[in-house]
């Protein structure tokens, strides 16, 4: 991945600084008419997570997409970004899913696994032997590991608190073929937010999963219906009860709660990521929700190796289509590697 490694032109600042810059095409490339390909990390954008004043750098940010010919005002994507990662209960949610959260609770977890089995065991009279050690050790050692593949296996999955929340953003940013992702990195002992910034033109995949939503609507709409209402998020509606309606109800009908005090309602309501609607309406849409999601693991190195390439180059990943029709709508056509 182009984060990772940094060719040459990157630009780089102190991690401990609000952003840093690694850059996967350079600017000059651009003037001599090489075209980015899809898939190919343009810039991130990084910011310390354990400190709360630290942000993204949107003004330099607009500067560095200017050399790729991406021209957008600031205020136009500015606070869609701000809102959907900056906000301090989405931080804290993002530094309780991060890898060195993990990493620390996989710890301390071995921990008390191993004290609690091994003082369980100091009850018998083989637990003095020294194979017991090893033993426990090993039953810990197994605890933990199971721990650490759910906490990967929960990390691999769509995110409605991040990847949801960038999906205002993602609209604004693909009419000029650039969609974003957020993850975490550990770097120094710190936890690192990583905001990427990947060239990918939508207009194939847009046009393959509207013929594949045509084709599941036509074999079985319900069976569609089905996998698209577990993509849902929750909305909580309070009602607050006016002061003046239990003077205008007779005195039978009035309320048990004096009429100084208002009374709240609240309910909670699903409400379907992806409604029902025309192929296209529907494909676009899921373009728009799980791009966030597809560029996560994307620029951490998660996505799958593919048999078959579509619509990305020079690269052995899937394309946006690709993974939302395996993964989303479980076509059955399964194009990924077995690693």
């Amino acid at each position: 991945m182009a984060c990772e490694s940094q060719p040459a032109g990157t630009e780089k600042q102190d991690p401990t600084s609000a952003s840093l810059f690694y850059y996967g095409t350079q600017a000059s490339d651009l003037h001599w008419g090489k075209e980015p390909h899809n898939g190919q990390v343009l810039l991130v954008l990084t910011a310390n997570n354990t400190c709360s004043s630290t942000s993204f750098d949107m003004e330099l940010c607009a500067e560095k997409l200017k050399t790729f010919g991406i021209q957008m005002p600031v205020d136009q994507w500015k606070s869609l970004i701000q809102n959907a990662i900056l906000d301090p209960e989405v931080r804290r949610y993002m530094f309780y899913n991060s890898r060195a959260f993990g990493i620390a609770i996989a710890v301390i977890f071995y921990i008390s696994i191993w004290a609690n089995i091994y003082s369980t065991m100091q009850l018998y009279s083989f637990g003095l032997h020294w194979e017991v050690s090893i033993l426990v050790t090993l039953a810990a050692m197994a605890l933990t590991i199971i721990v650490i593949l759910v906490i990967d296996q929960h990390q691999k999955k769509i995110h409605v608190n991040t990847d949801v929340r960038l999906a205002a953003a993602n609209e604004v940013f693909m009419k000029h073929n650039v969609l974003l992702g957020v993850t975490d990195v550990m770097d120094r002992h710190q936890n690192i937010l990583q905001l990427g910034f990947v060239h990918f033109n939508l207009e194939k995949c847009f046009q393959s999963l509207a013929d594949c939503i045509t084709e599941l609507k036509s074999n079985d709409q319900s069976a569609l219906r089905h996998k698209l209402d577990q993509f849902c998020v929750t909305t909580e509606t309070v009602i607050q009860m006016g002061q003046g309606r239990a003077e205008e109800s007779s005195s039978e009908d009035s309320p048990l709660l004096p009429n100084g005090k208002k009374g709240t309602l609240a309910f909670n309501e699903l409400l379907p990521l992806i409604p029902e609607g025309a192929p296209e309406v529907m494909a676009q849409q899921l373009l728009v929700i799980f791009s966030a999601y597809y560029i996560r693991l994307l620029i951490s190195g998660q996505l799958p190796e593919v048999l078959m390439l579509r619509h990305v180059e020079h690269t052995n990943i899937p394309c946006l289509c690709q993974f939302i029709e395996t993964n989303v709508l479980d076509t059955g056509h399964c194009c990924f590697k077995v690693r």
